[in-house]
């Protein structure tokens, strides 16, 4: 058994696991300080580290770092990171010696974060919404997108960023479903593409979280962008024929 001295919210974090969490091996070291860390802040620096998100899978989060090939789990509680532990690199999709795992097929992850959010929102229910509005929409947000305990002293703004962020989760956790990976790869890439224009969102924030034919040789797919959903179908060489809202 390995036996680790945790301070702090650290400790908090590990009251709530209890004993049941199933062993790894130690944290990486050049991430091993985020351990008890509110979750908001730990992403950032996760991708500051030169950490990209792989996937979802049993309520943890997969982390690849390319450069030093590492691929940390990490699992959320009550908005913190309460573990980050070395795994396998074949758990993100990789191998140690380089490339990807054999029969790995990991998708992108919808991410677009609270900036975009609560810029759409204040763009559909007016930009100067005053008071608190910011702060608590963020609040709410990060709560529903890193699995917080909801505030049932609520306000208007804190429910409002608590969805957004919740649907953002759900689209994270979709995209990396087998459903997801179906259809032409031409005709994936291209939605997914149309998907960061349509949303007005930084190439790359757009996955396909579900697909299927429409019966005339062209694809349907439902792409995410962030907590926002739209269907996008084209043709399988990856012509896209049309999009709207979800």
């Amino acid at each position: 058994m390995i036996i680790r001295q945790i301070t702090g919210s650290a400790a908090m974090v590990a009251l709530i696991l209890g004993s049941t969490a199933p062993a790894y091996a130690k944290p990486p070291s050049d991430v091993s300080d985020l351990v008890g860390a509110r979750a908001p802040g730990a992403e950032t620096q996760m991708q500051g580290r030169g950490y990209t998100m792989a996937k979802f899978k049993d309520g943890a989060q997969y982390w690849w770092n390319s450069g030093s090939r590492t691929c940390a789990r990490v699992v959320v509680a009550n908005g913190r990171y309460a573990s980050v532990d070395k795994t396998d690199a074949s758990d993100c999709g990789h191998s140690d010696s380089g490339g990807s795992g054999a029969g790995a097929a990991i998708a992108g992850v919808a991410a677009i974060g609270l900036i975009a959010a609560l810029a759409s929102h204040k763009k559909k229910h007016g930009n100067d919404p005053g008071g608190d509005h910011d702060s608590e929409y963020g609040r709410g947000y990060n709560d529903g997108l890193y699995g917080g305990q909801y505030d049932r002293n609520d306000s208007e703004a804190y429910h409002d960023g608590f969805m957004a962020g919740e649907t953002e989760a759900s689209n994270r956790r979709a995209a990396n479903r087998p459903y997801a990976r179906g259809g032409p790869d031409a005709a994936k890439a291209a939605c997914e593409a149309r998907g960061d224009q349509y949303q007005n969102a930084p190439g790359g924030s757009s996955v396909a979280v579900s697909q299927r034919g429409d019966g005339s040789g062209n694809y349907v797919f439902t792409i995410a962008t962030g907590h926002y959903r739209s269907t996008c179908t084209a043709t399988a060489s990856g012509q896209v024929l049309n999009i709207s809202p979800y």
